[in-house]
């Protein structure tokens, strides 16, 4: 199926931002609304108009670009949106990609600019779509071999990285994360990766690395969990000779062999108390010193880092520093589950074979319709990472009994092991969310309405519908 024009809504102040982006949209088969306040889009919004993309400058009188997104969030817009910008300050590009905003523009911006950001949020249309511009970089499409049962039909969206790595970006929640991801990249400003043991953090570093300026210059990993306390002092910030016993000649350490590139701290709450002060004072002056040395070392490094801890337990109980956090904490990304995006488990399946085969899928055992159906009922506590090593067993052993068996047997324990007050958790979001579909409906999407029927005040019903990302109902009013 093929939609027709595809609607943009633009919101900017400056007549002539406006015609030229109307004029460039219009000649590349968009159908274009432009107003010229926040209060003006929200009207048209409230009105019933749902376009299907909105362009929105940052910097408007009365009503900023940041409050009228959140306002139109809270009416039901749920489209992608990029934001217009004069500048690149970090604070609102922040905020507005909080809110929900995929991509960003920066004035003055080209013709191909303007393109190639419509382009990035036409690939979140639930539809495929015939692309008027430039592709997104990085991402291609492939449909999904016949021989995989249990995948969608259409084609998904997988991001190569150097040395075949890879990211499968098709689901709703992945491609929050990616569109976030690629536009953090282009400002420099430390990253906090969050999620799940497995869920491809250090994929994520990789592909903010490669999407950023420092993209020619290396890329270091460092696990903290991995190294002892005793030694990552010195793994980070080298050595001079006779600094300790065995130190017989100089090294450098990560954040000397990457300067001008980025460092990725891995397990940043497994760091010794001692070394996050140091590295600490290396965010806050960019400079060090070696151990054993005298002066000081001057260094330009972007810094990502992970945890798969709860950060707020970790600073309650000093395990993680409070200042450290905040600095590490320039714009914190969650990586969601393999259980949040199931539609995602034939993709990788399909990907993890490929790529473990060399390409060369003659001879390999198939993935039946039944195995498939196991795949999706597991809820994969470790991740992509834990279904990478299952089809790798699956491909050595080629026995379908024991593959369906090893993620059968397992499934019984993991949900008791996230514990009861997870569980409880789960089940009264899941039940809460249900009942605020239901009330909306019922009310016909008003949601004075639909917040007396529950029995809650108005503010905590759009709190509710922000939290649960819950759209009103088509043709719906205040």
């Amino acid at each position: 199926m093929v939609r027709g024009k595809i609607s943009v809504l633009i919101v900017d102040d400056e007549p002539k931002i406006l015609q030229y982006v109307r004029t460039v949209l219009e000649q590349n088969s968009y159908q274009v609304e432009a107003v010229t306040s926040g209060d003006e889009a929200i009207r048209r919004v409230d009105g019933g108009y749902r376009p299907e993309l909105l362009l929105l400058d940052i910097t408007m009188p009365d009503m900023d670009g940041l409050q009228t997104l959140e306002n139109l969030r809270s009416s039901g817009l749920h489209c992608p949106v990029a934001m217009i910008s004069c500048t690149t300050e970090t604070q609102s590009l922040v905020r507005s990609m909080q809110l929900g905003a995929r991509d960003y523009l920066l004035k003055p911006f080209t013709e191909a600019d303007l393109l190639s950001v419509m382009a990035r949020l036409q690939a979140e249309l639930p539809i495929t779509l015939p692309t008027p511009a430039a592709k997104p970089v990085l991402v291609h499409t492939n449909p999904q071999p016949a021989d995989l049962p249990g995948a969608s039909k259409q084609s998904e969206s997988v991001v190569e990285l150097p040395n075949g790595v890879f990211m499968v970006c098709s689901s709703p929640a992945m491609q929050k994360v990616t569109w976030q991801a690629a536009t953090v990249a282009e400002v420099d400003i430390p990253v906090l990766l969050l999620g799940e043991t497995g869920t491809g953090k250090d994929v994520l570093a990789a592909f903010i690395h490669n999407r950023s300026s420092r993209a020619n210059k290396p890329l270091l990993k460092v696990n903290c969990a991995a190294v002892p306390g005793d030694l990552l002092e010195s793994e980070l910030f080298g050595y001079e000779a006779g600094a300790f016993t065995g130190a017989v000649k100089s090294k450098p350490g990560k954040f000397e062999q990457c300067n001008g590139g980025t460092i990725f701290l891995d397990e940043i709450g497994e760091m010794p108390s001692a070394l996050q002060a140091k590295l600490l004072q290396v965010l806050q002056d960019r400079e060090y010193s070696r151990l054993g040395a005298r002066s000081v070392t001057k260094v330009d490094v972007r810094v990502i880092s992970a945890t798969n801890i709860n950060v707020q337990e970790a600073i309650a109980s000093k395990k993680l520093r409070s200042d450290l956090y905040y600095r590490l904490n320039g714009l914190s990304l969650r990586l969601p589950p393999l259980r949040d995006r199931r539609e995602e488990i034939p993709i990788l399946l399909r990907e993890f074979i490929r790529r473990h085969t060399n390409g060369t899928l003659d001879g390999i055992p198939p993935i039946t319709p039944r195995l498939m159906e196991a795949c999706l009922s597991y809820s994969w506590p470790g991740n992509a990472r834990e279904l990478q090593h299952f089809v790798n067993r699956y491909l050595v052993l080629a026995d379908e009994e024991s593959a369906i068996a090893e993620i059968s047997s397992g499934e019984s324990h993991t949900e008791i092991s996230k514990g009861l007050k997870s569980i409880s958790r789960a089940v009264k979001c899941d039940v809460e969310m249900v009942a605020i579909t239901e009330a909306l409906r019922q009310t016909k999407g008003k949601r004075k309405a639909a917040a007396s029927l529950l029995q809650i005040s108005y503010k905590a019903l759009l709190y509710k519908m922000r939290q649960f990302d819950v759209p009103l109902p088509r043709a719906s009013a205040r």
